[in-house]
């Protein structure tokens, strides 16, 4: 049996338990793990994420395309900011778009330079593909919520919980995890109506003051992104675009 571990917070992520032989789901459901499954679906041939504001200021005065915020707020050389909404087709497909934002990017990294087997990307837009994805490689999970600032966020937690749930019922996976608990504790509480349910995030209201709350309803709608969006050479790009040697397609 496989087995299951959640990480809820990025200030909890040095006490994990895995190590190497894992796969590593970051999720950022308000708003960057979103943004990056609606990229995928909508053809971009790559997001490219990055840590610092300084880092995605040389990729944009290499020419490439930027989409980055740090807290709600864009960047002024960005293309655009991280709302899902804004990565539509007529803007992304066929390019490869450099990402930073506050919590996201910022957890990308950090389970990068941990060297598990694979990092993919999690939100409630790929739910289904990815658990089926995650059942057929039978290797460990590790589901590390993105948080806000280094604290839980609620939005992440559900979704930990909801991946788990699906993990579990495939029969092919075991949880002794209090964190996966937890997480799955607040899954059955959300699951009837998540996007109720998150009212009571306090993302949301972050993001409502600053006018962003368009994004709400398709952020919390299950399987509008029929992609497993993994880390393949620092590119994030969809696992069945990449051939047996490790190289985009």
């Amino acid at each position: 049996m496989q087995k299951i571990e959640t990480i809820l917070s990025p200030a909890l992520f040095p006490f994990r338990t895995m190590n190497d032989t894992h796969i590593c789901v970051v999720t950022d459901i308000l708003r960057a793990t979103t943004s990056i499954c609606t990229a995928i679906r909508n053809g971009a041939k790559a997001m490219i994420p990055v840590r610092s504001i300084e880092e995605a200021k040389q990729y944009k005065d290499k020419g490439y395309l930027v989409a980055g915020e740090r807290i709600e707020k864009t960047f002024p050389f960005a293309d655009w900011g991280n709302s899902a909404l804004e990565f539509t087709r007529e803007r992304v497909c066929g390019k490869e778009i450099v990402h930073s934002t506050t919590n996201g990017t910022v957890a990308i990294s950090m389970a990068s330079e941990s060297n598990p087997l694979q990092i993919a990307i999690g939100a409630f837009s790929n739910l289904s593909a990815l658990a089926d994805y995650l059942s057929s490689m039978e290797k460990d999970v590790q589901i590390f919520c993105s948080g806000w600032k280094n604290t839980l966020s609620l939005e992440d937690t559900a979704f930990a919980g909801a991946l788990a749930e699906r993990l579990l019922e495939s029969g092919k996976f075991e949880n002794k995890n209090d964190s996966t608990h937890a997480a799955l504790a607040v899954w059955q509480a959300a699951k009837h109506n998540p996007r109720e349910y998150m009212e009571n995030a306090s993302h949301i209201h972050r993001l409502r003051k600053h006018k962003m709350d368009d994004v709400f309803d398709y952020t919390f709608r299950i399987d509008t992104c029929n992609v497993v969006p993994v880390l393949n050479q620092n590119k994030i790009c969809d696992v069945n675009a990449i051939n047996r040697n490790g190289d985009t397609i």
